[in-house]
């Protein structure tokens, strides 16, 4: 009876052996499979967000070329605009001198009218020279004095006169008579000329305050 059950044991036994082996290559099977299937998986997700930085890129792309297409519009447009610009620019700046030469067509009436206005007693005019905007003025006083109030009423007395200089004042003499020689001063001055536009400019704010005061 024993013998038996030991022969039973043995069987039992030996069949267990196959059955392990099995087991372990079936969870090494589903082990690799698992592996293959995440590795898989991972690629997919892998190759998924690879073409949607590639979508998106390529979208940014057109967008940068759209953009880029627009802003080579708004340079030409801005050369253009640029271009009218300098042109109204010369434009004006012709219109202002043809308005500055036909009002400066008046300047030698102006010049000689104040010029006699500002005229100290006592001070004579030999010669006058005008240059432009620039005006020399050559002459005798009776005194040193008279050269200064002058100078005083062409820089202050007048809208047509600006920037009055002294360039050279001598002594000198003049005979009035076989007995009578008196002491004069001998004066060279430049002063500058206001255009005309200048003036009216100059004139506006004074014509509004007095209707303002009104």
């Amino acid at each position: 009876m024993w013998s038996g059950s030991a022969e039973v044991l043995a069987v039992i036994l030996i069949n267990l052996l196959p059955h392990r082996e099995i087991a372990r290559k079936k969870r090494k099977d589903l082990f690799n499979t698992g592996l293959g299937l995440s590795a898989l998986v991972g690629g997919l997700l892998a190759g998924l967000v690879f073409l949607w930085f590639q979508a998106q890129i390529s979208a940014q792309q057109d967008k940068n070329q759209i953009l880029q297409t627009e802003i080579q519009k708004f340079d030409i447009q801005i050369k253009d605009i640029a271009g009218l610009e300098s042109e109204i620019t010369a434009l004006r700046a012709r219109q202002q001198a043809v308005e500055d030469l036909q009002a400066d067509r008046n300047l030698p009436v102006h010049l000689l009218s104040e010029l006699v206005k500002q005229l100290p007693e006592g001070v004579y005019i030999n010669s006058m020279r005008q240059d432009g905007q620039n005006v020399q003025l050559q002459g005798v006083a009776q005194s040193n004095e008279r050269v200064s109030e002058l100078l005083r009423n062409l820089s202050g007395n007048s809208p047509w006169f600006t920037r009055p200089e002294l360039i050279e004042i001598v002594a000198g003499n003049v005979t009035l008579a076989p007995r009578d020689v008196r002491r004069v001063a001998n004066f060279n001055i430049r002063v500058n000329l206001v255009r005309a536009s200048e003036v009216e400019k100059a004139n506006k704010p004074a014509s509004l305050t007095a209707s303002q005061a009104k």
